[in-house]
């Protein structure tokens, strides 16, 4: 009997030893998310969804609003500002930033222009206008279109020296079905991980599970 009471208490005792399973860090990093020309928060609720279930919470998503019919450098200027209130609402030292479209342009001007590199981990840039698109001539009553037209003083801004400055990681994806972005391959950055997409339209991208979630890996 005492034999048996010892075996027990040697396997209570294992049982007890055995570490929990580790629960799954969250990524920690708060997401941007900034919207393209005519868009809005709304725009990235598929995104949204996909990163919660891949283990962000709520309190780690936001995304920024702009006025798609003002001016990209004030854009920018606001793109910056929120992200300090994000950082200080968070405690993170650093914010991914997602964007989609003229998006793009306005992650650009914050990044290089504004010091926002610093302040960056990584930009993962879905159809952005990154050099422009010829599109923009059917808006150009608007200084946001002005700016996204290829050549702009804008554009030849952002473009100059480095395209990828700074620590930040800097992804794209682009596709030749894209529609809206002429030529599709101005997304592209050098120095950036550039992310050939077979074929999806330019609205696509935002419930395009499959790229969403590449995003979402990229980031972590």
């Amino acid at each position: 009997m005492r034999r048996m009471f010892a075996v027990l208490i040697a396997v209570v005792t294992a049982l007890v030893a055995i570490p929990a399973a580790p629960a799954l860090a969250a990524p920690g990093t708060p997401v941007v998310f900034v919207h393209g020309y005519t868009g809005s928060a709304s725009n990235w609720t598929t995104a949204i969804s996909l990163f919660r279930a891949g283990g962000y919470s709520s309190s780690e998503l936001f995304a920024y609003e702009y006025n798609s019919y003002g001016n990209n450098i004030q854009n920018a200027q606001g793109l910056a500002t929120y992200v300090s209130q994000v950082r200080s609402r968070t405690g993170a030292a650093k914010v991914d930033i997602v964007n989609h479209s003229m998006g793009g342009l306005v992650t650009q001007w914050y990044v290089k222009q504004l010091g926002g590199a610093q302040y960056v981990n990584h930009v993962a840039s879905l159809a952005g206008a990154n050099h422009g698109t010829t599109y923009a001539s059917a808006c150009l009553i608007y200084v946001t279109c002005q700016q996204m037209y290829p050549g702009s003083s804008f554009i030849n801004t952002i473009s100059a020296g480095d395209e990828t400055p700074g620590p930040t990681t800097y992804a794209t994806w682009y596709s030749p079905c894209d529609g809206i972005i002429i030529p599709y391959t101005s997304t592209t950055l050098s120095g950036a991980t550039n992310n050939y997409v077979a074929c999806e339209t330019h609205i696509g991208y935002l419930t395009d599970t499959s790229v969403l979630t590449a995003v979402r890996n990229f980031l972590r």
